[in-house]
């Protein structure tokens, strides 16, 4: 995450604590000024992983004179010092001090798919590369090849991140435009003139990346709350203001349009903003045929307008029942609409449990008790822990020892916690070669194993998809997780065989998961779809690292949706016993 130059008002919130952190650290990496830079960086590195997911606010821990940020595991004095003058100045002096050393455009290479600080600080020294577009440069001049570490090939796949990088200049993800929408939201109502409040458009309709806000308010005197809404701190610039639409962009570069709106046009206007345009244009086709007109303002005969307050009365007139903002994207919505086959959508209170979650026996932030509280508070009835093997280095995977160990906890984990069935899981990873991380005998100790890629992402289609066919056909795999190791707007999927590899995971039982964090959503609504229409069974889980990252189901219910999900085809709306049952069979 890029921090403006000029920051924000107001910087209090832990998001944006932890983005300077992150800046900073990748800062130390790039810069390597004293022996001690990898300590540093690895300092605050920890330091950002835990402040973005602390359930308390650092600032107000700041203005407590009965709190100390020091009690907060990670932070010490230095960092503590920090956050502290972030929260009362919004800038960190030695965050400034290191950008003053590069320029800040070196820092956007890091967005690149596989580029890290190391590769910036070579291209940087050894080149005088400054920006991607001086990378793009030396690429296509064939000059990064003869640096250490480099090839022709990675020349080629700089070229293809930056391609990808491009594409995704502009879009923010669902999570960032849903807390955005929300944020704003509030503030709208905090006007005493506003009736109803809506964000509508691609965030509505439940699209994994946004390009910008719609949201569509109703109430009285259109102007004063126009006048209200320019005073909202995050506003960077007011691109355009009239009594029905107030145009701006916001600081995090992202452009918001409030359209104010009469009562009785409503209906028709969050139809009209929420619907793609490849779904509005057949509705107004079908409105036109029957003598009618349809746009934001209504649906008119004539002069007359007979219906417009509401989306379900628009629906009804055009001789259709509502269509859910999810699958309103022209792919059979209205076809499925007139034969009265809409699929009666899954939602989040389906949701029984969850199936892929770490502990602080790997890389996670809390306990397998703590993460067990959370779960229960939610109403789920069962989880299932999957700390990584020891592959994930980086994510301090378990080796044998530590994973028996970790099992032998969780179980220990079942007689703390009652009222919430608690299973042992592992990520397994799958090896280059399509062998898994652990030894059969370690497997068949696991209730539920779960296999995944985290290396060697660039390999050919062809290698690819044998390795995955071959990490399906262990026994002991119940589910593969996160499919495609795609991460939105950051790196593209692997390459492989997609039909093949759900062939053979339909054949062999093996579940496909549905990963809710909003940086995957893997799979995506396609891949959804598919595996629905050859009659797979679907798990969505969070992957959540802390308590607070189980809320993020949310984002996985809404993917499912647009994949044209039921309960039915979702296992984890299963009870316990049934959801058991429902998956691969042990080997005898």
């Amino acid at each position: 995450m890029i921090i403006q130059n000029s920051p924000p008002k107001n910087i209090v919130e832990n998001s944006q604590i932890a983005a300077i952190f992150e800046e900073i650290a990748n800062l130390v990496r790039i810069l390597q000024e004293d022996a001690k830079w990898q300590f540093k960086a690895i300092a605050y590195d920890r330091a950002r992983r835990v402040i973005e997911s602390y359930p308390e606010r650092l600032a107000d821990i700041c203005r407590d004179p009965n709190r100390k940020l020091t009690e907060i595991a990670g932070i010490g004095a230095d960092l503590a010092s920090k956050v502290r003058e972030l929260v009362e100045t919004g800038r960190c002096q030695y965050h400034q001090q290191q950008l003053e050393k590069v320029p800040r455009t070196v820092l956007e290479l890091l967005q690149l798919q596989n580029v890290g600080p190391q590769k910036v600080r070579l291209f940087h020294l050894k080149l005088g590369i400054k920006c991607v577009d001086d990378l793009e440069e030396a690429a296509k001049a064939a000059r990064l090849q003869d640096l250490p570490g480099m090839s022709k090939k990675s020349e080629q796949s700089i070229l293809k991140a930056i391609e990808a990088f491009r594409r995704a200049t502009g879009r923010f993800r669902q999570d960032t435009a849903f807390e955005t929408a929300q944020v704003l939201s509030q503030y709208l109502r905090e006007c005493d003139l506003v009736d109803q409040v809506t964000a509508a458009g691609s965030l509505r309709r439940g699209r994994e990346t946004v390009g910008d806000l719609d949201i569509l308010v109703t109430g009285q005197k259109h102007g004063e709350i126009a006048e209200h809404f320019v005073r909202f701190a995050g506003i960077l610039e007011v691109l355009a203001k009239g009594e029905d639409k107030v145009s701006v962009k916001l600081h995090s570069g992202m452009q918001v349009d409030v359209r104010l709106l009469e009562s009785e046009s409503y209906g028709a206007a969050l139809q009209y903003f929420t619907g793609s345009k490849e779904h509005n244009v057949p509705l107004r086709e079908r409105a036109r045929k029957r003598g009618l007109k349809l746009s934001e303002y209504g649906l008119f005969r004539g002069e007359q307008r007979i219906a417009g307050q509401t989306e379900e009365e628009v629906y009804e007139k055009l001789g259709l029942p509502w269509i859910p903002p999810e699958l309103r994207e022209n792919l059979g919505e209205i076809e499925a609409a007139e034969k009265g086959e809409l699929p009666k959508l899954i939602e989040l209170s389906d949701i029984k449990g969850d199936l892929q979650m770490h502990t602080t026996a790997s890389d996670g932030r809390a306990s397998v008790e703590d993460m067990a509280a959370a779960a229960k508070a939610l109403g789920y009835q069962y989880i299932l822990i999957t700390d990584h093997s020891k592959a994930v280095t980086i994510a301090n995977g378990l080796d044998e020892k530590r994973a028996l160990e970790n099992i032998r906890r969780i179980q220990a984990a079942r007689q703390k916690v009652n009222g919430i069935e608690i299973w042992a899981g592992a990520e397994v990873d799958i090896l280059g070669d399509g062998r898994l991380d652990y030894s059969d005998d370690l497997l068949k100790q696991f209730d539920i194993v779960l296999a995944s890629v985290h290396s060697r992402m660039t390999q050919p289609g062809e290698e690819m998809t044998a390795r995955l066919l071959k990490a399906l056909e262990n026994p002991y795999v119940k589910i593969l997780a996160h499919p495609t190791g795609r991460q939105i707007l950051r790196r593209d999927p692997f390459n492989f065989d997609v039909e093949k590899v759900f062939e053979a995971a339909r054949r062999l039982g093996v579940i496909l998961e549905l990963n809710a964090n909003p940086e995957r959503l893997d799979l995506c609504d396609r891949h959804v779809r598919l595996a629905r229409d050859r009659g797979m069974k679907i798990v969505i889980s969070t992957d959540a690292h802390a308590p607070e990252h189980l809320k993020l189901m949310r984002y996985g219910v809404i993917t499912a949706r647009r994949g044209w999900l039921e309960k039915k085809d979702v296992i984890n709306t299963l009870p316990p016993g049934e959801l058991l049952a429902n998956l691969r069979p042990a080997p005898h």
